[in-house]
């Protein structure tokens, strides 16, 4: 089987959306937290699908959307595993949750809206890449 080289177009539009798509994900997820085991499956994928653009900014602004919202996950992991002081001091398991639930908002969303924001506002061009098809 002979392997044949082609040309293939990045427009600048997919380039922004491959930037936001994870930060997007991620605030809905956090707001949304019965979305969150969906995302969390979902948010491999997009991380997987994106990590390697082309466009290094593409991977920068995927890489800290991941480092804010694997974080949050992690630590609700570890603080609802141990919370047997933590749910004393916040006067029970209720509490608790919203707590760690309104500690992860803050660290979610703002940033995640903000490298939105950015990620809009840069100048994104069009992209033309080699790829690789079997004949």
């Amino acid at each position: 089987m002979a392997v044949k080289k082609i040309e293939k177009i990045i427009s600048a539009g997919q380039c922004k959306l491959s930037a936001r798509v994870f930060n997007l994900g991620s605030i809905i997820a956090t707001l949304l937290p019965v979305l969150a085991p969906i995302w969390i499956a979902g948010s491999i994928f997009t991380y997987a699908a994106v990590a390697h653009h082309p466009d290094s900014r593409v991977g920068e602004y995927t890489r800290w959307a991941g480092y804010r919202f694997y974080g949050m996950a992690g630590s609700f992991v570890v603080i609802l595993n141990f919370s047997g002081e933590l749910k004393a001091l916040l006067g029970g398991a209720l509490h608790m949750w919203l707590a760690v639930w309104a500690v992860g908002i803050l660290a979610v969303v703002p940033l995640g809206l903000r490298d939105l924001y950015r990620a809009g506002r840069e100048d994104w061009k069009d992209l033309t890449v080699e790829v690789e098809v079997d004949e």
